[in-house]
């Protein structure tokens, strides 16, 4: 029996450690970039800010051998026109995962609901027609300090996902 720890760490079930588990099933997660093709999309709305997550995500896909010529980085006006463009890379066939990058802070209004619910219906229904792993790192917050918080890591974290996801999906395959 496996255990996993308030910490995050694997344990058998004498209580000791086990390294080298991934958590949800033992599988050590391969996260290895080379000969992989990975297409962006990105939103230019809060574009500091997707600025932002679009330079960590580059640099996390380079850091994990993505090369840069295997990278495609295209830039819409904003979330809601994420999916379209996600849906026309992923008809190319020409990648093994896609990342989607954008920012909804919530203002007055429902907008924000019908933002930031519709980009992500649309992203997993892109994903799932096409049967292409997509990083969904449109970042939903409640304002614009919260974004500035996340927006390196998930940037990192979208480039991880994206490649975990390619080597998986091919795996099984």
């Amino acid at each position: 029996m496996r255990i996993v720890d308030q910490s995050g760490a694997h344990q058998n079930g004498a209580g000791e450690a086990v390294d080298g588990l991934a958590s949800g099933g033992g599988q050590q997660a391969k996260i290895d970039g080379r000969d992989l093709r990975v297409g962006i999309v990105q939103a230019r709305f809060n574009a500091t800010l997707t600025d932002t997550l679009a330079r960590a995500c580059l640099a996390e896909l380079s850091a994990l051998g993505v090369a840069p010529k295997h990278i495609r980085h295209v830039t819409v006006p904003g979330a809601l026109e994420i999916p379209l463009a996600l849906n026309a890379l992923a008809a190319t066939e020409d990648f093994d995962a896609l990342i989607a990058l954008g920012c909804i802070v919530r203002g007055e209004t429902y907008h924000f609901e019908l933002v930031a619910n519709e980009s992500g219906a649309g992203v997993s229904r892109v994903s799932l027609d096409n049967e292409i792993p997509i990083a969904n790192a449109i970042l939903t917050v409640e304002t614009e300090a919260q974004a500035w918080a996340r927006a390196e890591e998930k940037g990192r974290d979208a480039a991880r996902v994206a490649v975990e996801m390619a080597n998986l999906m091919e795996d099984i395959s």
